[in-house]
């Protein structure tokens, strides 16, 4: 347990571990990095750093023991997923007048406060950042130092001039931590007050290591793929749902045969009929989407003579056969019909017929 569990960016955590044994830690820090790359669980390995109690060092530097009490709480806010799912629901249990007062916060240690974005509308609002503001002057009651992390960089203006107020005069026992995908996303002056440390996305290599590591049942094949299909972020590898993403890439590939070479269609009817309704569908056809975006991409790489590009290679044979139907015009027009479905998705339409008119309409292009 420790640093020694994060993969990746090694001169970006060995930067951070040193200002704490420097005692030099900034008050403000953005993080930025793409999905998966591991802002959240680098952020909360160094909460647990600065609040271990046994305070272990490895090769000279600061680290976390991962047993003590500090160390164990902060650590169950780590599923970020299920701790949000969590406030939502106990915030939906509400009264209606109390339930439009609150908004949602992740806290499982006193001294840690996650603040993620407020749905529905998924954005960082003043009140979360006036719950900040009330509690960062009080001392830290069972750690040294009081964490308050942003998961994202959506701020409202009227929340991100909130912040921008308290990161001019922090206390001295309290750090700020902004996760963005892209820290320009933040205003210029929240900006100058941080120190700004970007993670790079892996190298495939890389993600292939770790999952031979941490996915030993996988074939090499299938590590291969996923490395590719993970664009460089460790957390979508360690995450990715590989049966579902390989029945949804069935599923896609054949609308496209059917759109590209077949005038039989029972199969594809048989394929939309089963997207229904309800979370479980919308999750279902969100996966179908991503992948036949994947692939309208692969195709597109081989049509400009990039092979090397492609991200689904256990497939390159039978990509190759579809690029021979396909051309720039026709990648085109399935693109932006396909941005179609998804704005149909949000005004909640039947989504097997969405997808037999994206197949239908594709044909007749």
């Amino acid at each position: 347990m420790g640093f020694s569990e994060f993969h990746g960016n090694a001169d970006v955590v060995h930067r951070l571990r040193e200002m704490l044994a420097r005692d030099r830690f900034p008050h403000g820090v953005i993080l930025s990095g793409p999905n998966g790359s591991g802002k959240y669980t680098l952020t909360t390995m160094l909460a647990r750093a600065m609040n271990c109690l046994e305070r272990p060092t490895t090769d000279g530097l600061p680290d976390f023991c991962g047993r003590c009490s500090n160390c164990v709480r902060i650590a169950e806010a780590q599923d970020l997923d299920a701790r949000c799912a969590e406030a939502v629901e106990t915030r939906d249990s509400l009264k209606e007048t109390e339930k439009k007062e609150t908004r949602l916060f992740v806290q499982t240690h006193p001294d840690v406060l996650v603040i993620p974005p407020d749905p529905p509308q998924m954005m960082i609002k003043v009140d979360q950042v006036r719950r900040v503001i009330e509690h960062i002057y009080f001392r830290p009651s069972e750690g040294r130092e009081r964490v308050f992390i942003f998961t994202e960089s959506a701020f409202m203006k009227e929340a991100a001039n909130s912040l921008l107020k308290v990161l001019e005069e922090p206390p001295e026992f309290a750090t700020i931590f902004l996760l963005a995908e892209n820290a320009g996303e933040l205003l210029p002056t929240i900006r100058s007050r941080c120190m700004v440390l970007p993670l790079r996305c892996l190298l495939t290599e890389e993600i292939e290591q770790y999952l031979t590591k941490h996915q030993p049942e996988w074939k090499p094949a299938q590590r291969a793929l996923v490395a590719r299909l993970s664009e460089g972020a460790v957390g979508r590898a360690r995450s990715f749902d590989l049966a579902a993403y390989s029945q949804a890439r069935e599923h896609a590939l054949t609308i496209l045969r059917t759109a590209l070479r077949s005038s039989e269609h029972s199969d594809l009817f048989k394929m939309t009929e089963t997207y229904r309704a309800g979370a479980e569908g919308r999750q279902k056809t969100e996966t179908l989407l991503r992948c036949t975006y994947s692939l309208l991409q692969d195709l597109m790489f081989l049509e400009s003579g990039s092979p090397q590009l492609v991200r689904n290679t256990d497939i390159a044979s039978e990509l190759q056969n579809l690029a021979q139907s396909a051309n720039f015009e026709w990648l085109t027009t399935a693109t932006d019909k396909l941005g179609d479905v998804e704005r149909g998705m949000r005004r909640n339409l039947l989504r097997s017929l969405s997808l037999d008119a994206f197949e239908a309409a594709l044909e007749r292009s």
